[in-house]
């Protein structure tokens, strides 16, 4: 079950959101929850974990943690505390285990975050993350439902992480290829917050498993605006257009692409390979942040001033009413 899919479930379970003091709940499609605590403090709640990606233990621990921090630097927060999600099979040796939550550890450490303890159970493959709870106040309060006519978009990553994880799996990809990826993966979203804080942007979300059009589709959505996606300028790791086009796209794209076909328009021109990677489900991907125009310069300064390098314009936000053109 994809998160599309489970997306869709979760809209028919009805539950209890009456308190006054919830800012984002089940009614948007953000990976986070947000409670009013008081007027100087809200509470961001999230949880996330998943699959080993790579065959490193510690570089696991450290991928997964990074992933689940994401939602919180998503909503303009920093994470405050954190609690383990494992599972792990008898059968592998137990310091497998302790490199992966070292990893996570370490991870967490380096957020300026603490881990409080966690659970653990028995599984036939082994799971990682964290469920995280973080702190930001109102004024800085992010979703990915704010979103203005005028606003260029920034994404912070290249794309191409899932389908780089099926090339490793095959045992096709370098680590010259793998490196950047993992490293990338690996890399706290916590840089564009302050900028995102002080500059003033509108909206944001992270790319993870719906993928760059996915997690955009949701953005349109619940800003209801149309977006424009310029192709070209979408940053993409190297090796990946060459997997792509040898096959090497994770089911999850296919599901994705599945999900959204009614719902996105792809220029004629825009090879196939391309679209794969754009609907290639990513694992601690890099936030997708809406700006006003008039400070879009100001704001790709402030982020490679504090180290994020790698930001790019890939679009703008054109009129009222969702839909996405991917020209």
């Amino acid at each position: 079950m994809g998160p599309a899919d489970l997306s869709q479930v979760l809209r028919q379970v009805k539950f209890s959101s009456a308190a006054q003091e919830l800012l984002v709940g089940l009614d948007k499609s953000d990976d986070a929850i947000a409670y009013l605590l008081n007027k100087e403090t809200v509470i961001i709640q999230s949880v996330d974990f998943f699959t080993p990606i790579v065959d490193d233990p510690y570089t696991f621990g450290q991928i997964a943690a990074a992933n689940a921090l994401s939602d919180i630097y998503a909503m303009g927060g920093k994470p405050l505390l954190a609690m383990n999600v494992v599972c792990f099979p008898s059968c592998l040796e137990k310091e497998i285990l302790v490199e992966i939550l070292q990893g996570g550890a370490d991870k967490v450490a380096e957020a300026g975050a603490i881990i409080a303890g966690g659970h653990t159970i028995k599984d036939d493959e082994p799971k990682y993350g964290l469920s995280v709870t973080g702190l930001v106040k109102p004024k800085h309060l992010l979703t990915n439902s704010g979103a203005k006519i005028g606003d260029q978009l920034i994404l912070t990553k290249p794309l191409g992480m899932g389908i780089i994880s099926t090339a490793l799996k095959a045992g096709l990809a370098e680590q010259a290829i793998t490196l950047p990826a993992t490293e990338a993966m690996a890399t706290l979203n916590d840089k564009a917050v302050e900028p995102m804080n002080r500059i003033g942007a509108n909206a944001c979300t992270d790319i993870t498993g719906f993928g760059f059009l996915g997690h955009l589709w949701e953005m349109a959505r619940g800003s209801d605006v149309a977006i424009t996606i310029k192709a070209t300028e979408v940053p993409i790791f190297n090796g990946v257009t060459e997997f792509a086009a040898m096959g090497l796209v994770p089911g999850g794209a296919y599901s994705n692409r599945d999900y959204l076909a009614d719902q996105i328009k792809i220029a004629a021109h825009v090879p196939t390979g391309l679209t794969d990677i754009f609907f290639d489900p990513q694992t601690s991907g890099g936030l997708l942040i809406a700006v006003p125009g008039g400070r879009v310069a100001d704001f790709i300064t402030a982020l490679a001033s504090a180290g994020v390098e790698q930001a790019r314009v890939i679009g703008e936000v054109t009129a009222n009413g969702a839909g996405i053109n991917v020209e």
